[in-house]
């Protein structure tokens, strides 16, 4: 399962394979409530045909019908606005006196498209230069995850691929799911799993057979890292958690009941000289109580609450299935 991004522009560079117009839409700045963030695509090609989205629908449709009026004919990036007063803002579903900026940019050879999907496809970061002059595109590596875009007089700044990351101790069947939906909630995910006898193969999923606490280590945890550990081995468990409860991940969940994880913090205080601080960073049991039973469901809650973490939501921590 991909996020957004890859999506749209798999659908993007496939237009302009065959031969298509095509003008994307990078939203650059919202005033008030917006459907979408900043950041989010739309393509549009030139029969009318829409990929990805940057509103409920009623912007697309606006833009649509400037296609089909020939008010896309671009030759370079141009920067629109919708919803500027009661009566605009009721028409492009934005809330009254809401507004939304969008940059509309022509695409071609030098929009260096292929060579962006080419990237995210091997699960790589990227940030995208457009001049606002040319319409020239230039891909560089950023220098750490960040969500920022900059709009300039000059030009188009967006980052591209996984801005968060996350590492998962065991490679069961759950996660099997959690790692398929959090590629599509834009993490790049690592397995760890020193057992042989637990294959894995989840496209766009690195596996690793080292220790837990080796792979916590490697894998440098930082604030927007997330760690989640699931054998029910506490041999492996509490080796990956005694170091990620040290690092600075903005989360680190455990499975198992209530009463496992009393036990688990008791063992992660005694032997391994976790404080109490260090110990009430646990999200054990992991997940939103929200009735989950089988995998997919639990990892629907363990993302939900990790969602919580990273916006900073009030959540009810629950205890989503697990009684081991």
């Amino acid at each position: 399962m991909d996020n957004t991004d890859l999506n749209v522009l798999r659908t993007i560079a496939g237009w302009l394979a065959e031969g298509r117009g095509v003008v994307l839409g990078t939203i650059t700045r919202t005033w008030g409530s917006a459907p979408r963030p900043v950041g989010s695509w739309v393509g549009i090609r030139d029969d009318g045909l829409i990929a990805g989205s940057v509103s409920g629908g009623c912007i697309e449709d606006d833009l649509v019908a400037r296609l089909r009026e020939g008010a896309l004919a671009l030759k370079t990036p141009e920067l629109v606005v919708y919803g500027v007063g009661a009566e605009a803002a009721q028409r492009f579903g934005l809330p009254c006196g809401g507004t939304l900026e969008l940059m509309l940019e022509p695409l071609g050879a030098h929009s260096e498209v292929p060579a962006l999907l080419e990237r995210l496809s091997r699960g790589e970061q990227a940030q995208r230069r457009l001049d606002r002059a040319t319409g020239v595109v230039s891909l560089s590596t950023p220098a750490g995850p960040s969500d920022r875009l900059v709009l300039d007089a000059a030009q188009l700044l967006t980052q591209h691929g996984p801005q968060w990351r996350l590492l998962v101790i065991g490679a069961g069947q759950m996660t099997q799911f959690l790692a398929q939906m959090a590629l599509a909630l834009d993490y790049g995910v690592i397995v760890c799993d020193p057992r042989d006898e637990y294959p894995f193969d989840v496209p766009g999923v690195r596996l690793t057979r080292e220790m837990p606490d080796d792979a916590v280590t490697a894998f440098a945890p930082d604030g927007h890292s997330a760690i989640i550990a699931l054998t029910h081995d506490p041999k492996l468990d509490d080796l990956a958690l005694m170091e990620a409860l040290k690092s600075p991940a903005f989360y680190v969940g455990a499975i198992g009941s209530r009463v496992n994880q009393a036990k688990r913090r008791a063992r992660l205080a005694e032997h391994f000289g976790l404080s109490e601080a260090e110990l009430a960073r646990l999200h054990g049991p992991v997940g939103l109580a929200i009735g989950a039973r089988t995998p997919p469901e639990i990892a629907l809650s363990i993302l939900a609450e990790m969602t919580a973490e990273r916006y900073g939501a009030q959540a009810a921590q629950g205890e989503p299935g697990c009684a081991l």
